[in-house]
């Protein structure tokens, strides 16, 4: 590992009271990997108190994911655990079990990413731990839901994206179906759980009832590509690959600079124009046969052509300057390098380096800014099993410890 990483050009953040909109709210989280540990993250960042249930032994899925680990933790871990409390539990013995009734019973959520069929076996579906709390805000993050022919086969980020369509999408059109850079669909099936979640929050207060929420990874991921599928459904046409173009808008795609690539998107006929004035060739916005989007995409051809060639003349710095003066929607395509250096993003808290004066691990931060400012983590993401003894101490329950 070398001496100077990344991360220590980021401002240190210590752990801090953060947002507090979900101020008393107690989580459960039942779940490892990415989705609902992303979902329960979320609800933590917006200050609810998330209990984390780990196995004996390896703990979540992800503290084994790597490398790279950072003083011996995964950091794939650390990006979606922060702001949690590790309890150990073995929910096959009685003693697990009952430590989980009794916190189901002062808890608020219970958030589980287990197939149906382990849920009921273990008891720890919906219809058995409502008997704990009647008003219980149940939220379920399974691969194909609860219901269904499908419901108890396995499933990963992976196979939800083929399921879905979105790899059958993505990639150029004569390449092979590719997987999103980044686990998307774990991604969005949280993002949805935390939304339900909060919502059914939000409807207890009015009600005094309790929800089932059920969230699938292969639904979330579906939804995706809700403008693609909208239009086959409407006019019979497949969407194939076309790579880092749209079959829609004409021109929406990367072009070549003097030295590096930039994107562009001309979506409308308002800054179809405002580029060509821009790139000082005002009269081919006017050409004959290019007056709408419908006319454009029929000679994409030809136009790409000649916007190619005009855009090797200066490099991509001087065209991003040129193009944002001109209210010309394009940008650079970023390695993950440049994006953890932008200095925009780190000045609107996207990225950090947490430090609670024994540990330091780096964050992502949570994309939403309340009340003009944004959150911070409440707490690192927790060692394994760091916080057995303070929660369970406070559950009446003899024997206490679980080994």
């Amino acid at each position: 590992m070398p001496t100077k990483l990344p991360m220590d050009d980021l401002p240190k953040i210590p752990p801090g009271a953060g947002f507090d909109l979900l101020k008393d709210i107690r989580v459960v989280d039942l779940t490892t990997s990415i989705a609902g540990p992303y979902a329960t993250m979320l609800l933590a960042d917006m200050g609810a108190e998330i209990i984390k249930i780990e196995r004996p032994g390896g703990g979540d899925d992800t503290r084994a994911w790597g490398p790279p680990f950072l003083e011996g933790e995964s950091l794939w871990f650390a990006s979606v655990n922060r702001g949690k409390k590790s309890v150990v539990l073995d929910l096959t013995t009685d003693q697990g079990r009952a430590y989980i009734a009794k916190l189901v019973a002062s808890a608020d959520v219970v958030v589980t990413n287990q197939p149906p069929r382990v849920q009921k076996k273990l008891g720890l579906d919906y219809e058995t731990l409502k008997q704990h709390r009647p008003d219980l805000i149940f939220t379920s993050i399974t691969g194909f839901g609860l219901e269904g022919t499908r419901a108890d086969l396995a499933c990963y980020d992976l196979i939800a994206e083929g399921y879905s369509g979105i790899m059958d999408v993505t990639g150029a059109a004569d390449s092979e179906p590719q997987k999103v850079g980044a686990p998307a669909a774990d991604m969005l099936a949280g993002q949805d759980a935390a939304m339900a979640t909060i919502a059914a929050l939000f409807d207890r207060l009015r009600t005094g009832k309790g929800h089932l929420i059920d969230v699938a990874l292969v639904d979330s991921m579906t939804r995706f590509l809700t403008a693609r599928i909208s239009s086959y459904l409407g006019s019979g046409e497949v969407p194939t690959r076309t790579g880092g173009t749209d079959s829609v808008i004409a021109i929406y795609q990367a072009f070549e600079t003097a030295d590096k690539p930039i994107t562009l998107g001309l979506g409308t006929d308002g800054i179809w124009q405002r580029f060509w004035d821009a790139i000082g060739a005002p009269e081919f916005a006017s050409c004959e046969g290019f007056g709408s989007n419908a006319d454009r995409r029929k000679k994409r051809g030809e136009i790409v052509a000649d916007i190619q060639t005009q855009l090797r003349d200066k490099c991509r710095a001087d065209w991003l300057d040129i193009f944002g003066k001109a209210r010309v929607p394009a940008g650079p395509i970023n390695a993950v390098d440049e994006v953890a250096s932008d200095k925009a993003l780190q000045d609107r808290g996207m990225f950090y380096m947490l430090d609670d004066g024994e540990r330091i691990m780096p964050q992502i931060g949570l994309g939403i800014q309340i009340d003009a400012r944004f959150g911070v983590a409440q707490s690192m993401p927790p060692l394994h099993g760091e916080h057995t003894e303070q929660v369970l101490a406070t559950l009446d329950i003899e024997n206490k410890t679980e080994k």
